[in-house]
């Protein structure tokens, strides 16, 4: 317990993940990543875990360009605040009501990448992130991206 006498709040991720076609993340590298929810939303989407991640694929990104790419980004390195919030209406399918949504109020700095992945689909369900060599940030080609349907 706090000295107030409530209890502690559990510390926050500094691991959040973001999903983004590789064409985009591609598109100038040079730059900060910029998507167009924070131009339209005045926020990045993220989500807090692998499982969040998969179940936000499926409802939002069956029809997206393909290969889709996991950005893991180390909150500690992004110059944009971030805050935690629940997700408006309702979450996805397969997603709690208690799970909170990290949203970076800014772009996305590349050095903040830690890892980027690739969602691997069984027709349109997201059912697993294949992990990159976590030095390459910046490479649109990852593991298993030469599977057929990838």
């Amino acid at each position: 317990m706090t000295p107030d006498g409530d209890l502690p709040r559990p510390a926050r991720p500094t691991t959040i993940l973001h999903l983004v076609p590789a064409s985009d993340w591609a598109a100038d590298p040079d730059r900060p990543y910029a998507p167009a929810s924070l131009a339209a939303e005045g926020f990045v989407h993220c989500s807090p875990d692998e499982a969040t991640t998969l179940a936000v694929a499926t409802a939002f990104y069956a029809d997206a360009p393909r290969p889709l790419l996991v950005l893991r980004l180390d909150v500690t390195r992004l110059q944009a605040e971030v805050v935690h919030e629940a997700a408006s209406p309702v979450p996805p399918p397969g997603v709690g009501d208690d799970v909170l949504f990290p949203h970076v109020l800014g772009p996305l700095d590349r050095a903040a990448v830690t890892s980027v992945g690739e969602v691997e689909w069984e027709g349109r369900v997201a059912v697993r992130i294949w992990e990159e060599d976590p030095r390459i940030t910046s490479e649109t080609t990852v593991r298993g991206s030469e599977r057929q349907g990838a």
